[in-house]
C-alpha cells in the first residue's frame, strides 16, 4: 500500500512523514514511572523490545500540565503561548464569565493533523475524551479523515466524525469513560484502521483515569499497561512507526492520614484580603470524579491590579507554594498567553494541590486519596519511539525536548 511522503508544513514547522503509517499516542497522566515498573515486571515486552530497537527518553510537556493545554500543543507543535489553550477552564476576560475550551473557536493555530491531510494522508484522530474531539478534530472529516471519542463512539455519523457505526470497527460497544477500558478502545480502534487500510497518519489521545486512581506498582495499573502493550504490539505488526508521549505525569497529592494535601487559595486570599478577587482551577472539566477539579496550578484574578506584589509576596510565602508569576512573567515563563491567564500564576509542591474554597470541590468523588497534576511536578514525562534517532536527533533529545516535539520525532528523526 502507498502511504503519501508529500512534506508538509504545519505553524512553521516542516514535517518529512514516513512511507509507512505512523502511530503517535498520547498516553494521559503516564508518568515515566508507569513504563519502567511495568516493564520490569515483565507486563509491557512489546514497548520494552520497541524501545531496544528505537528510543526512550524523557520531555519537557507544556505548563499547566492538563491534558487540554498539552493536547492542543501536541497536535499544533506549538506552545499555549501559541495555541491559546492555557488551560481546561478560564476566565473569559471578554464576558467575565468562567468557561471550558471545548471548542475549537479557543485554538488560535491550525493543527498538523489537517496538513498532514491536505498533503495526502489518510488521518484519523481517535481520543478517549469527547472534550478533546471537539476542540481539535476540526478540519479533518472535511479532508477525508476520521474523527471520534471513545467515550461517545454511538454517536459517530459519517457527516461529523468521518464513519458510520464507528462501533463496528472493532465490535465493541461504547466504554465506560471511568475505566481503563476507554483507553484501551482507542488503542484497539487505531491498531484496526491501520489493518483494515482505512488510517496510515493517527493521533491516539488516551484518558489517565487509571493514573489517577493508581499508583504505577499496583496490581490494576500492571493490568491495564499489559493491556495497552499488546495494542502497541498490534500497531507494530500492522507496519506502523510507534511514537509515545504524555500530555502530563501523576502524582500523590496526599497528607500523612491519606485525605488530600489542599490548599483553599481564594480561601486564604479571602481571610487576608477580602473578596475582590477569584481564583481559578484550570483543571477543571467534566471528568470531576478522577481529580475533584483540584489540580497544581490556580490562576488569581484581581479587581485591584495594585494588589498584585503584596498578594503574590503574600502566596509564595505559604507553605507549599512553590512558584507564583505576575501576568507578564507567567507568559514569558511559563509560555502562556497573557491575555488567557490570571494576574496571578501559583503553583504548588509535589504533594500538594491547590483549590478555591472547601465549597467548591466534592472530595467525596475521591476514592482512596487524592492522585492528580498541573504543576511543574508533572511537567516531565516519557517519549518512546520505535525507530531509533539520527544523530541530529540525538542531539536535540540531549537537550530540552518537549512533548510537543513529538510528531517531528516521529517524522523526522530517522531521515
Amino acid at each position: 500500500m502507498n502511504h503519501s511522503t508529500t512534506p508538509f508544513t504545519a505553524n512553521g514547522r516542516k514535517y518529512h512523514p514516513p512511507a509507512r503509517p505512523l502511530a503517535v499516542l498520547c498516553i494521559d497522566g503516564c508518568a515515566d514511572e508507569y513504563i519502567s515498573v511495568s516493564i520490569a515486571a515483565g507486563k509491557m515486552p512489546n514497548t520494552e523490545a520497541m524501545v531496544k530497537h528505537g528510543y526512550r527518553g524523557m520531555v519537557r510537556g507544556a505548563l499547566p500540565s492538563f491534558t487540554n493545554v498539552n493536547n492542543s500543543a501536541i497536535v499544533t507543535g506549538m506552545p499555549p503561548a501559541v495555541t491559546g489553550i492555557c488551560g481546561n477552564f478560564f476566565l473569559n476576560p471578554e464576558t467575565g464569565q468562567e468557561v471550558m475550551m471545548n471548542g475549537p473557536e479557543f485554538r488560535r493555530c491550525g493543527t498538523l493533523l489537517t496538513a498532514a491531510a491536505d498533503a495526502g494522508r489518510k488521518v484519523a484522530f481517535i481520543t478517549a475524551k469527547e472534550k478533546l474531539r471537539t476542540v481539535l478534530g476540526d478540519g479533518i472529516v472535511e479532508r477525508g479523515g476520521i474523527v471520534f471519542s471513545s467515550e461517545k463512539v454511538d454517536e459517530a455519523k459519517l457527516a461529523t466524525h468521518g464513519v458510520e457505526q464507528a462501533e463496528s470497527i472493532i465490535g465493541k460497544p461504547r466504554p465506560e469513560i471511568y475505566s481503563g477500558e476507554a483507553s484501551v478502545y482507542v488503542l484497539e480502534t487505531g491498531a484496526a484502521l491501520v489493518e483494515q487500510g482505512r488510517a496510515d497518519f493517527l493521533y491516539l489521545s488516551l484518558t489517565d483515569f487509571m493514573q489517577h486512581k493508581y499508583a504505577p506498582e499496583a496490581r490494576e495499573s500492571l493490568a491495564f499497561h499489559a493491556r495497552l502493550d499488546q495494542q502497541i504490539g498490534r500497531l507494530l505488526a500492522a507496519g506502523c512507526i510507534v511514537a509515545a508521549t504524555a500530555d502530563h505525569g501523576m502524582n500523590a497529592k496526599n497528607k500523612a492520614d491519606g485525605s488530600p494535601n489542599v490548599i483553599y487559595v481564594e480561601s486564604l486570599l479571602n481571610q487576608h484580603f477580602g473578596t475582590g478577587l477569584r481564583v481559578i482551577c484550570p483543571i477543571t472539566d467534566p471528568y470531576v470524579i478522577h481529580h475533584g477539579a483540584l489540580g497544581s496550578l490556580v490562576m488569581v484574578h484581581l479587581e485591584d491590579p495594585a494588589q498584585t506584589a503584596e498578594i503574590g509576596d503574600f502566596l509564595l510565602r505559604q507553605t507549599g507554594i512553590t512558584e507564583v508569576y505576575n501576568r507578564e512573567l507567567a507568559a514569558l515563563k511559563l509560555e502562556l498567553a497573557p491575555d488567557r491567564i490570571g494576574d496571578l500564576t501559583v503553583l504548588c509542591g509535589r504533594d500538594f494541590v491547590v483549590g478555591k474554597t472547601p465549597a467548591h470541590h466534592d472530595l467525596s468523588v475521591l476514592k482512596g486519596g487524592l492522585r492528580s497534576h498541573g504543576g511543574r511536578y508533572e511537567e516531565m514525562v516519557p517519549i518512546l519511539l520505535s525507530e531509533p534517532l539520527n544523530a541530529e536527533y540525538m542531539r536535540k533529545a540531549q537537550g530540552d525536548p518537549r512533548n510537543f516535539d513529538i510528531f517531528d520525532f516521529a517524522c523526522n528523526a530517522n531521515l
